[in-house]
């Protein structure tokens, strides 16, 4: 079976006024449809670097990524913009909602985008709150709603495309623990639904709720395994520096 996602020795260098930085180096890696894997890394570990180029925000420098078996470094901007709506589910730390749109609105903005015709939107649209647990709450303003409530307003979003991946960018960063963990059963659902979910995150408690765990430093991946297993959560490079703090 071919990989959904697959890295084969990506680099990403960046230019910093006369220095060249390398966020990701050579990094090769898969992840088959249906998996809930999560990419975990202190700040500077290349972990955002990698959803960008996942979520088809940014191109490798080198190397080749795959998505769905399509070479992505090859793609133009608009192809790049097409197969963000058609086959990338956005989940972010701040939701990202329209402040002056109601809640089914806000999640038929994608299928507008898509072309869905109205009608399909709006079904479509319902269906995704009622997913989540918003359905009774369809003509409120993002302002009505608690944090959480948003995050999940924004899951809806992300899945009202029906896209092969959804990809969370620290999505409980900006909420409370329990909140959080509603949000991350919610994640969890949606997998085992059938969904393939990459969750980026720098927080080892966030990462465990995963199946699997990537974690990087300074671009390179340290373990890609087991989310369960102990090494998942500290590498011997973390562990002095964990034990200091």
């Amino acid at each position: 079976m071919s990989a959904l996602i697959e890295f084969r020795d990506v680099s990403k260098l960046y230019h910093m006024g006369e220095e060249i930085v390398t966020a990701a180096d050579n990094i090769s890696l898969q992840i088959n449809r249906g998996e809930f894997v999560a990419i975990v890394g202190q700040s500077g570990s290349g972990k955002s670097t990698c959803m960008n180029i996942i979520g088809c925000l940014d191109v490798p420098t080198s190397g080749t990524y795959l998505l769905d078996g399509q070479n992505v470094g090859e793609m133009n901007r608009n192809e790049l913009a097409s197969i963000r709506n058609r086959q990338l589910g956005f989940i972010f730390q701040q939701y990202n909602l329209l402040p002056k749109l109601n809640l089914l609105e806000n999640v038929e903005v994608p299928l507008m985008y898509a072309g869905v015709p109205r009608q399909e939107r709006r079904e479509r649209a319902m269906e995704m709150l009622s997913l989540v647990g918003l359905a009774d709450k369809c003509r409120h303003r993002p302002s009505q709603l608690s944090g959480g409530q948003q995050q999940r307003v924004s899951i809806a979003r992300a899945l009202a495309g029906k896209p092969s991946v959804l990809l969370a960018d620290e999505p409980t960063g900006a909420l409370d623990s329990h909140t959080s963990r509603e949000v991350l059963g919610l994640l969890q659902e949606i997998h085992r639904a059938g969904n393939t979910v990459v969750l980026i995150t720098h927080d080892n408690s966030i990462a465990v709720q995963a199946e699997r765990i990537i974690r990087l430093e300074d671009g390179h991946v340290v373990y890609d395994g087991d989310a369960h297993d102990p090494a998942a959560v500290v590498t011997p490079s973390f562990a002095g520096e964990e034990a200091a703090e």
